[in-house]
């Protein structure tokens, strides 16, 4: 049986270096902020909404054919796009009785890519 170490990064430092410390308080956003961009990422935890985000920087889609896509039911999917739309990361158009949906600007189709190129690198 072999033993085995593991070594866990830590800092022995005894000094904070306050005029870092100083200057990153003055640029971190308000609290009320980085509470929004945490919720806006619990969105991007659910593979379901993440693949809905990919199919729409592809094109604008309906509800069926996202369901069609996906293989999921119209009620399953319009649940996680009412999600999509309430954290402003999807928008829909009418036309007649169809409602497309679209990627909300372009921040999201970046941030999406953003993610994907980070998931993808070795």
């Amino acid at each position: 049986m072999s033993v085995f170490t593991v070594e866990i990064d830590k800092c022995d430092c005894q000094v904070i270096h306050e005029e870092v410390v100083e200057e990153v308080r003055k640029q971190m956003p308000e609290e009320e902020i980085l509470l929004n961009l945490a919720d806006l990422f619990k969105v991007f935890s659910d593979s379901t909404r993440v693949k809905i985000l990919c199919a729409l920087q592809h094109s604008n889609m309906c509800v069926c054919d996202i369901a069609a896509l996906l293989g999921m039911t119209k009620s399953a999917i319009s649940h996680q796009l009412r999600i999509l739309r309430q954290t402003r990361l999807v928008k829909y158009r009418r036309d007649g009785k169809v409602l497309y949906y679209s990627l909300d600007d372009d921040h999201v189709g970046n941030v999406f890519a953003q993610g994907l190129l980070h998931v993808r690198e070795k």
